[in-house]
């Protein structure tokens, strides 16, 4: 950690003075005299609300601090809404770099010079943010394409401030225990892999093509081409797309634009994305959405940026589908043993327990119309309490969390009235009722028919291989077995010898010394060892 950085840090935390988050009630001795000795506590004043404290003091730390803000406020489960509300209104504005570098990284990248690369490459860049810089250019075919290229050396900017966190995020756990109920450390980490899969621009390029291919026929949402010939790590050219941002409001009515339906779509485009395609777009603020409003009575989405997507498992569908639809039936007990069977929470939790912590949260939201209710909310408040009974953090819902807290807010800033239980409850049920029903079995044993024939004879060699196995086991135990039963006999055969033996000593002194007792008992013994040799 460079001085200056140290001060830069110091100066973020003294100017919006952080230190009072620190609850000097609850706090050890030693920390309290700490904290009495911090001279700026003394002439510096800030009565802003903490949130905005905190915000403030990211955005004085430079991008990557900015970006983890961001990220950390999708982690409602974690934090109070009012600071995940005020982190989530951090900008990601950061001045451009030079054009040369990005020229420099293309050509190193593509093997190439940008002139004969592009029939046009413009040296001004059309946007520019705390991980990459997106450039307007035309390819020789005439398309109209934006090259996006990583900063230059942001890898070492990422690995410095990432420690920086490490390092906080021990500090607080050491300083505080409710700190370590947030568990920074591991926040930090997803952090940390969140970030670093961002800087793979082919990764981003595969997730923008799959996203593409899932809705390629579909009028409710457009996703630019990839032009693979020009995609490398630090390189990636998508086609360019053309549209009206979704936070402009103003032009979206003024083109008469049906908001109503926008809305609606957007909902839809959600629930396809996780219901169908268990494949979403996890990074859907406005910066990211588009509309193509060249039709406004069908207005279409346009993605774009799919750094960040989410993927679930089967599993996880059903058991979100279930929990949704029992939500608002109001099936508290289905909710809580749904959370148990999934894996959720621990095995013996008890459901009886989680079941009234659920209608104890709920119970008051349910009070709203159905239209006023927050979906988002209502998962944020879900993982609250399952978090008291030690809900392991799925990393897959976060990101679906989050996701649908974008899509509600922005389908609500579309159109106020949206009702997201009447457009998501058909899309649910419907669902639902194609996974148990004659057609959608059918169709899962088609999907999977075809690799259970590859798979068999794989199957059948592993199924004659373990009977082999079992079957050799089997001989060995009987093999030790029977050993054991020979042993067991030469232990009962020598045993007999010495009683015959002994019996005979013992009689034949008995009759020499004429003790009649002696000598009866010698022949017993050594009638009895006589016959457990013949047995």
């Amino acid at each position: 950690m460079s001085l200056i950085r140290l001060l830069k840090i110091v100066a973020a935390v003294a100017r919006n003075r952080l230190d009072n988050l620190i609850d000097t009630e609850r706090s050890p001795f030693w920390l309290r005299c700490f904290l009495a000795l911090l001279p700026w506590r003394y002439f510096i004043r800030n009565n802003a609300p903490r949130g905005e404290r905190i915000r403030l003091s990211l955005e004085a730390l430079g991008p990557i601090f900015i970006k983890f803000g961001q990220i950390l406020s999708t982690r409602r489960d974690l934090l109070p809404d009012d600071i995940s509300d005020e982190l989530s209104r951090l900008q990601d504005d950061v001045p451009p770099f030079p054009a040369e570098d990005a020229i420099a990284i293309i050509e190193s990248s593509l093997g190439n010079d940008v002139d004969t690369l592009f029939a046009r490459f413009d040296r001004e860049p059309l946007a520019s943010a705390s991980v990459a810089q997106v450039h307007t250019a035309r390819l020789h075919s005439g398309d109209e394409v934006v090259v996006k290229v990583i900063r230059p050396g942001i890898d070492r900017v990422i690995r410095k401030d990432i420690g920086l966190m490490y390092f906080f995020a021990r500090v607080l756990i050491f300083l505080s225990k409710d700190a370590r109920r947030l568990r920074p450390v591991e926040v930090v980490a997803d952090y940390e892999r969140t970030i670093f899969d961002e800087l793979d621009l082919l990764r981003e390029a595969a997730n923008c093509s799959q996203l593409r291919r899932n809705f390629l026929a579909s009028p409710l949402l457009f996703v630019p081409q990839v032009h693979w010939d020009y995609c490398r790590t630090k390189v990636m050219v998508i086609e360019r797309i053309y549209g009206v941002p979704v936070s402009d409001i103003a032009t979206l009515k003024a083109n008469n634009v049906d908001m109503k339906k926008l809305a609606e779509r957007g909902v839809e485009i959600f629930f396809t994305q996780v219901f169908r395609d268990r494949f979403f777009h996890a990074d859907m603020h406005p910066g990211n959405i588009f509309i193509d409003a060249t039709n406004p009575a069908e207005p279409r989405y346009i993605g774009i940026d799919c750094g960040i997507v989410g993927t679930l498992e089967p599993e996880d569908q059903h058991y979100l589908a279930s929990n949704l639809l029992a939500f608002f039936r109001r099936d508290y007990r289905k909710v809580a043993q749904l959370h148990v069977d999934s894996g959720w929470v621990p095995r013996d939790t008890p459901v009886g327990e989680l079941e009234a912590a659920i209608r104890t949260v709920c119970e008051p939201i349910f009070e709203k119309p159905l239209k006023d209710i927050s979906f988002g909310q209502l998962l944020v408040r879900l993982f609250q309490v399952a978090r008291r009974f030690n809900m392991e953090v799925q990393p897959q819902l976060v990101l679906l969390e989050k996701t649908l807290l974008n899509v509600e807010g922005l389908g609500r800033q579309l159109y106020p009235d949206l009702d997201l239980w009447i457009t998501a409850q058909p899309f649910l049920e419907k669902w639902m009722k194609d996974q148990v029903s004659p057609t959608g079995i059918a169709c899962n044993i088609k999907e999977q028919s075809a690799d259970w024939l590859l798979s068999a004879p794989v199957m059948a060699q592993k199924v004659m291989s373990t009977v082999r196995t079992l079957v050799d086991h089997q001989q060995a135990f009987h093999q030790q077995q029977v050993r054991a039963e020979n042993r067991r006999q030469k232990q009962r055969r020598f045993g007999a010898i010495l009683l015959l033996v002994g019996g005979v000593v013992l009689a034949t002194s008995g009759l020499e010394n004429i003790l009649l007792d002696d000598a009866v008992l010698g022949l017993l013994t050594a009638a009895l060892g006589g016959w457990l040799i013949v047995r």
